[in-house]
């Protein structure tokens, strides 16, 4: 008898470990499949694959841009039109002068605390993390429209530059071992792996202001669904093919003052929708200086927020350019001879 119950009890007992073990395998799995650096077969593998376009991969871009077509029903008001073109440039700064010359190339200085603000502001653009976003930027430098350069139109055409390399799975881990420097900060490799959450959040933040503004300030003709579509789809779209231009249009037309390794344009055009970087040429040549713009008429919106940024102490140490820059192009130095160059790319 006693024995009988001792042996219910095991049983149940086992029965508890089993299912609290299942649970914990299925939280594990969940979470697993949130995290946008998790490859069960390994990242490796993943990078190895053919680079090609991959219909899976092309899934979510064809749902962004059809999202874009609700706005043929849904009518903005002037308040939303003013939501969506402000969310345009700001996540544009973002990416411009956090994931870009911050993240990528270590132009200027910040805290720890601010690293993390301008880590989650770039995320809500919906280009994946900033880790990812740096690694593939410090190869391209290195690459830049050589073989193994991943978006070049001058290897594979302006279709495979703009948009096709990221809808190719090797091109989506993120190398970890190019960016040493990032990767001992914890919280920016959490944005990176659950890169969806701030672009979501801000969906989900416009859906209910929206709302909100709907019923207590009905003047303002604007609602949950105007936001969403067009504060977030149609912003997010245009935001993303704005920077993709850099990828392919900066290396196809425009004009070039230095004679880099590469085909970098100078596009004023680019310019002015990016915040400064289209003087892709001026960039090529100095990757390192937080200033794209070398002369006062190459406009560089993100260079004068970051010097505002700058004294107010958000940002400190924009690296400037050497004073050779304003010389004529065939006074200064080669890249190849000058070794500082590569640390500005490589750190």
């Amino acid at each position: 008898m006693v024995e009988t119950h001792t042996q219910e009890i095991n049983a149940v007992s086992c029965g508890r470990s089993d299912l609290l073990s299942r649970a914990r395998n299925s939280l594990s799995n969940f979470i697993r499949s949130l995290d946008s650096d998790y490859f069960a077969e390994g990242a490796d593998v993943v990078r190895a694959r053919a680079k090609t376009v991959e219909l899976s991969r092309c899934i979510p871009f064809i749902a962004l841009h059809a999202a874009c077509l609700a706005a043929f029903w849904v009518r903005p008001s002037v308040f939303t039109l003013f939501v969506a073109i402000s969310l345009y440039w700001l996540r544009m700064f973002a990416i411009t002068g956090f994931h870009h010359r911050y993240f990528s190339h270590r132009s200027f200085s910040t805290s720890r605390f601010m690293q993390f603000i301008f880590a989650v502001w770039g995320a809500t653009s919906g280009q994946r993390g900033p880790l990812w976003w740096a690694a593939h930027h410090r190869t391209h430098h290195r690459e830049s429209d050589k073989e193994n350069d991943v978006h070049s139109p001058v290897q594979r055409g302006f279709l495979w530059s703009h948009i096709g390399w990221i809808t190719s799975s090797a091109n989506i881990p993120t190398d970890y071992s190019a960016i040493p420097d990032l990767t001992k900060y914890p919280e920016l490799v959490l944005v990176n792996r659950f890169d969806w959450v701030p672009p979501f959040l801000l969906a989900l933040t416009l859906l209910i202001v929206g709302d909100m503004l709907r019923l207590s300030c009905p003047q303002l003709h604007t609602s949950g669904p105007q936001l969403l579509v067009w504060g977030f789809f149609v912003s997010t779209v245009v935001l993303f093919h704005g920077t993709c231009c850099i990828n392919s249009v900066g290396h196809i037309f425009g004009s070039r003052r230095f004679a880099t390794d590469d085909e970098s344009k100078n596009n004023l055009a680019l310019a002015l929708i990016t915040l400064g970087e289209g003087w892709h040429n001026n960039h090529h040549r100095f990757p390192g200086a937080a200033r794209q713009g070398i002369f006062w008429w190459e406009i560089d919106v993100t260079y004068y927020v970051l010097r505002v940024m700058e004294t107010v102490g958000l940002v400190t140490d924009l690296r400037k350019h050497p004073e050779e820059a304003k010389q004529p192009p065939h006074k200064i130095t080669p890249p190849s001879e000058i070794e500082s160059d590569k640390q500005e790319i490589a750190v």
